[in-house]
């Protein structure tokens, strides 16, 4: 094994500004961790995105490699729980925030961060689905301990263009939930009805300006990717007893709402953190994605590229033109 290996390096060349590149790094980079994992195949996220444009946020010391997901075979290990030839997952915890992470050769993690790959999935098709998809069905795994049962209603995914809203869809619709995708994207509706969705509505639907306290009825649930004023619209009308798992702030981190819709309908507003899920009920969830949850249009949903494409990637997610999810190939 080389001492030096490639990965996507982000750093500030000038006050404020920030540029990544793919460079050849010293292995001795990485944190001294318990397990050494050869990577892959990882996958492009927005927060990915925004910690390689220098979002103190997210990353808070630079030179630094992002990529909150990676899969690959374990090289060696300090605990006898992980050996090398291993296959094995690693989705968010600290990795690629403050962690170098999947968009690089290696990585060096906490074997408490690590989980071996579920039988039902091959490395490539754990990435198709990701962070993102794993958000998506830790977001189901709550509405459902709450009561969200098919035969209830539709399920609204806002936001349904992206990787997390496309992935809800296809999850959702895999478990039996007929849904509506709602999304700027609506040219995109014969997309959607691939991926499961029974409905497709323009985004204006789901951003309701009148001011009303309460709306008609339109969903049981929903599964949130944007925030702002459509998370709003979301909970003013769903149905009595709904869920809404709020999983994103891609319009915005403010909230404008009353107490109405919880105290009068008793809708449950779920926050859906996918970094910090313990271990036994991720392996739950991930066993979940690898069986009845797995989509069959992962294809559809997923577009494979290489390390030296992500750089423009990057531009195109941060800019929003991304549809669906990138998978990136870091092997040889």
């Amino acid at each position: 094994m080389s001492d030096r290996y490639k990965a996507l390096v982000a750093e500030e060349k000038e006050q404020g500004q920030f540029v990544y590149e793919i460079k050849t790094i010293p292995l001795s980079a990485l944190p001294e961790n318990e397990v050494l994992i050869k990577v892959k195949y990882s996958s492009l996220n927005y927060k990915d995105a925004l910690s390689a444009s220098g979002n103190r946020g997210i990353t808070r010391h630079y030179p630094h490699t992002p990529g909150i997901d990676a899969c690959g075979e374990v090289v060696s290990s300090s605990v006898g729980s992980f050996k090398a030839g291993d296959r094995v997952l690693v989705c968010g915890y600290d990795l690629g925030m403050n962690t170098f992470g999947g968009f690089g050769q290696y990585i060096r993690v906490p074997a408490s961060w690590v989980m071996p790959l579920p039988e039902g999935l091959i490395c490539m098709e754990s990435m198709m689905l990701g962070t993102a998809g794993f958000t998506a069905g830790l977001a189901l795994t709550m509405m459902e301990r709450n009561g969200q049962r098919p035969e209830n209603g539709p399920v609204l995914v806002t936001g349904a263009g992206g990787g997390l809203g496309s992935l809800a869809i296809a999850i959702l619709s895999k478990a039996g939930y007929p849904v509506i995708a709602a999304s700027g994207k609506h040219q995109d509706k014969d997309y959607f009805s691939a991926l499961g969705a029974s409905e497709i509505i323009p985004r204006e639907q789901v951003d309701d300006l009148s001011g009303k306290m309460l709306l008609r009825p339109r969903w049981a649930g929903a599964i949130d990717t944007v925030g702002g004023n459509i998370l709003s619209t979301a909970a003013r009308a769903c149905q009595r007893h709904g869920n809404i798992a709020v999983c994103g702030n891609a319009a915005s981190h403010e909230l404008p709402l009353t107490v109405f819709p919880f105290i009068l309908n008793g809708i449950n507003l779920l926050g859906i953190d996918s970094a910090t899920c313990p271990m036994p009920l991720r392996r739950q969830i991930w066993e979940r994605l690898s069986r009845e949850w797995k989509p069959a249009t992962l294809d559809k949903i997923a577009e494979m590229i290489t390390l030296e494409e992500l750089p423009r990637n990057i531009s195109k997610i941060l800019k929003g033109e991304i549809k669906g999810r990138k998978v990136v190939k870091i092997e040889d």
